[in-house]
């Protein structure tokens, strides 16, 4: 039986464990609606593999990497390295989720689900990646080693909740990431492979979208504090990886990811869905919570707007010295 608030508004009498309880049916639900409406796909149908030929090592025909074996563009190379890396920690992903939401029942079952889902993105990237011999294969395994060495710790392990929040926006991310870095990449190929991952992404964003949903009604002051928790210090998971902060500075400026379409296109989007900043009925503390978060939305809608200024001069710029 699903617990109910003991007080509407109010963060009394609800731990982690107690709202896990809670939004176990609302998991069950929301876990029927995926498999009804998820597509299995096979990842060695989207990889060109009649381009691929033998690496040097082993194989005497092996013939070198070279950078202009590939077609796609110099953007889409780096945003390519970044999803793959991010997606090579999905074991450190399993365990953070199976440790907060547990391995049995519904929970459980998604957690396995999820995982077996995302495995599809780290598989058809690599062998996209090697058969189109679009980045240095040598330097993305050395980049894969290093950066799964160090493992992942989410900045929200700590609650159950939160996580729940940051993967409700962080979903909705990865999507834009791979959509945008798919029609950046200047290879058919590499934006169908994409679009198919990205379809993925946004049906994990719709899942736990409306878990988030169910907790603002069984726990609204808990949930905007974790919202406004989450939004203030959102970082990708992929943060930690080798020149991810370079990587990062390169997508922004290539519009694949930035602050103006993390705001416009990540977090409004759910924060509107959801209809947060219009939520009432809340205690002191979800209010405050609350006006902090539009406050730190406004503030970042200006940042973003800098940005897009600063990007605009840029291309002006660059147009400028190519008619010279």
């Amino acid at each position: 039986m699903t617990l109910t608030s003991p007080s509407l508004g109010s963060s009394a009498g609800w731990t982690d464990a107690r709202l896990l309880y809670a939004l176990e049916e609302v998991v069950e639900t929301e876990l029927n609606r995926h498999l009804k409406v998820t597509k299995d796909w096979m990842p060695h149908e989207y990889v060109p593999w009649s381009d691929g030929r033998n690496f040097p090592g082993f194989f005497e025909d092996g013939e070198a990497w070279d950078p202009a074996q590939s077609k796609v563009t110099d953007i889409g190379k780096i945003a390519l390295v970044v999803n793959l890396l991010t997606e090579d920690n999905l074991p450190s992903y399993h365990h953070e989720i199976a440790s907060l939401f547990g391995r049995d029942g519904a929970w459980g079952t998604w957690v396995h689900r999820w995982t077996a889902e995302e495995g599809r993105h780290g598989i058809v990237m690599r062998d996209y990646l090697l058969a189109s011999r679009a980045v240095d294969p040598d330097k993305l395994e050395q980049f894969r080693m290093s950066h799964m060495s160090e493992g992942f710790e989410s900045d929200n392990r700590h609650s159950m909740l939160h996580s729940v929040a940051y993967v409700a926006f962080q979903e909705l991310a990865t999507r834009i990431s791979h959509r945008n870095t798919g029609h950046q990449s200047g290879d058919p190929v590499c934006d169908r492979m994409l679009a198919r991952i990205a379809t993925d992404e946004n049906l994990h964003m719709v899942f736990y979208r409306n878990l988030l949903g169910a907790a603002f009604e069984m726990a609204p002051d808990l949930t905007m504090q974790a919202v406004r928790d989450v939004v203030v210090n959102f970082r990708m998971p992929g943060h930690g990886m080798p020149g991810f902060e370079r990587a990062a500075a390169q997508m922004a400026i290539g519009e694949i990811y930035n602050m103006r379409i993390h705001h416009d296109d990540v977090l409004q989007p759910v924060l509107r869905f959801l209809k947060v900043l219009q939520i009432d009925g809340l205690g002191p503390d979800g209010l405050r919570a609350q006006e902090e978060l539009g406050l730190y939305m406004n503030g970042l809608d200006s940042e973003a707007s800098k940005f897009d200024e600063k990007l605009a001069a840029r291309k002006a710029r660059m147009a400028a010295r190519a008619a010279g």
